[in-house]
């Protein structure tokens, strides 16, 4: 029977463990501590609890359960994207984005494939396998966060858009965002964290509930439901005017605007037409466009638009009132799409360029 990763235990849960164990309540906020701030290693650099309860900890518990099966870098030097994998086999995928302004970026995974089945998505390509733990879930932002540290810098953002739809892993990724920006944790702010969803309406309306002030993105690349059932499925059970509907109350709940990101398809949905349409569907919505050209996957025979029709489609959202940026792509020669690495690695025969590689 394999050892529980002590990442999977909420404060609650740790605090009554280790009174289970005869300890005085304080022991489990310093236990939380060195993992969370101190981000040690192995239990026994908590130096100020008792040896005894160091190897009871040690005995019952392992420090976190992903191990790194592949390490890839940009030629910028910007991007780092890492396949890890789970104790039971399945492969997960996680990125750290630099940028100038010295933000640090991390874009982690809250399940091991994706049952929404978006075409041009490389997880949801490859179906779904399973969710995610909190732990599992926090424990990549806590790697980045401990390499980042020792290189004197600091992990300032994170980003639920790696592989999964973290709303569909609702109670899990609620609790890892809880962690994520616990002061005693990890101590991200919540107006730092982004979650992004393909629109999962009921789980909106229950996530604006919770009055959080953590980022929401839509994936919405399609402004009418024709168009939007062909690229993402979800479309059929909730269609566009539903959706719109729960926007309007998680706005009304959590006070923040909302960005729809929109990837850019060449001659499918970079069209003026599509433009029009879509600033017809948002104008006077507290909201934020996010357009991002397409990443080519190899399920999917769509191609990236060219500049000068992503400023066309900008100019038209900005006709309405629809503010908009264009996303600048990351990591596209290391395959910085989620699920895209899994794949190569997953196709026969395929070796995957390594840290040693890029050395």
């Amino acid at each position: 029977m394999q050892q529980q990763s002590i990442y999977d235990l909420s404060l609650a849960e740790l605090t009554e463990t280790l009174a289970g164990w005869g300890q005085p309540a304080y022991r489990a906020r310093q236990v939380w501590e060195w993992l969370y701030q101190h981000k040690v290693r192995d239990f026994e650099a908590m130096s100020n609890l008792p040896r005894a309860l160091r190897e009871r900890l040690q005995a019952g518990f392992v420090l976190g359960r992903l191990e790194q099966e592949a390490e890839l870098h940009s030629t910028d030097g910007q991007t780092v994207k890492r396949l890890l994998r789970l104790p039971d086999g399945q492969l997960i995928e996680s990125v750290l984005m630099e940028y100038d302004d010295h933000r640090r970026t991390a874009c982690i995974s809250t399940q091991a494939g994706c049952a929404m089945g978006c075409v041009f998505c490389a997880t949801g390509q490859m179906g779904f396998a399973r969710h995610l733990t909190a732990g599992e879930i926090v424990e990549q932002a806590l790697l980045f966060a401990r390499q980042l540290e020792s290189e004197g810098e600091r992990l300032s953002n994170i980003v639920l858009m790696g592989m999964g739809e973290p709303l569909h892993n609702y109670d899990q990724t609620l609790e890892a965002i809880r962690r994520l920006n616990d002061e005693h944790g990890l101590n991200i702010g919540q107006r730092h964290i982004t979650l992004s969803t393909v629109g999962l309406v009921p789980a909106i309306r229950r996530f604006a509930d919770e009055k959080l002030q953590v980022g929401l993105a839509i994936s919405l690349h399609a402004a009418t439901d024709e168009e939007r059932s062909k690229l993402l499925p979800v479309n059929r059970r909730w269609p566009l005017a539903d959706l719109i509907e729960a926007v309007h109350y998680y706005i009304g709940q959590a006070g923040r605007r909302v960005t729809f990101e929109w990837a850019l398809i060449a001659g499918e949905n970079d069209t003026p037409e599509q433009a029009h349409k879509l600033g017809h569907l948002l104008r006077g919505l507290k909201c934020h466009v996010n357009l991002i050209p397409l990443n080519p996957t190899s399920g999917y025979a769509g191609r990236p638009s060219d500049p000068v029709r992503v400023k066309a489609f900008q100019d038209i959202l900005e006709s309405y009132r629809v503010s908009s940026t264009v996303r600048v792509r990351r990591g596209i020669d290391i395959q910085a799409g989620c699920g895209q690495l899994k794949a190569e690695v997953q196709s026969q025969g395929k070796k995957v360029r390594t840290a040693e590689d890029h050395d």
